[in-house]
């Protein structure tokens, strides 16, 4: 699923013309601020390229009734049969013997299982979330969609794990050689900061199964 900068913003544009509205009047139905699509707004003012945000686009899906499969056939991607990604409950990712050192799930053929109706990286998997923690953006039984092979950008939610055995959801403030910054999800509890021989791995939260 991984929808290139162009294929987002292609995608946002078709979706606002299908429904008859300015990328302006969706930006602004979807409850964000109305120059959030705005041409000259996806370009940075340090000319670096603006990506949608996975809550944005969650907003823009919600408030127009559109489905992700639509909204991916809107951005000009092929549409495969529906694949079964392996699911682990979140309290269970924090255990020995799930994921190698690099994240990537082991002997998953034993984890449940959730349907996802596009081709995806094979080594993605699900984690669903249990508890408040990570309000008022996932909720419990949400299902989130996590690829270790994916590239980690300021801004993106990842899924990281500690070598002390934490798995945590955050959003990625900045990451250096020697440091790893995350925003909490939920107001409440602080942010982190780690040293990066402190974790075990980090992964990309590709989308949320609601």
């Amino acid at each position: 699923m991984n929808l290139s900068y162009f294929e987002i913003w292609k995608g946002i544009d078709n979706l606002a013309e299908k429904k008859g509205l300015s990328p302006s009047a969706l930006a602004q139905k979807a409850g964000l601020d109305p120059t959030s699509f705005n041409k000259s707004k996806r370009i940075g003012s340090d000319g670096r390229k603006r990506w949608l945000s996975m809550e944005s686009l969650n907003k823009v899906l919600e408030a127009t009734s559109t489905t992700f499969l639509e909204f991916m056939a809107l951005a000009g991607q092929e549409i495969n049969t529906a694949m079964t990604i392996p699911l682990l409950g979140f309290a269970e990712a924090g255990r020995d013997g799930y994921f190698d050192d690099a994240g990537f799930p082991t002997n998953s053929d034993g984890w449940d299982g959730i349907e996802f109706p596009t081709k995806l990286d094979k080594n993605v998997y699900a984690l669903e979330v249990s508890g408040h923690s990570m309000e008022p953006v996932y909720r419990e039984g949400d299902r989130l969609i996590i690829s270790p092979e994916s590239e980690i950008r300021h801004g993106d939610r990842v899924v990281v794990k500690t070598k002390s055995g934490e798995v945590m959801v955050k959003e990625l403030m900045r990451k250096t050689a020697m440091q790893l910054d995350l925003k909490s999800l939920n107001p409440e509890y602080p942010d982190c900061h780690f040293r990066m021989d402190e974790i075990l791995w980090i992964s990309r939260v590709l989308w949320v199964s609601q």
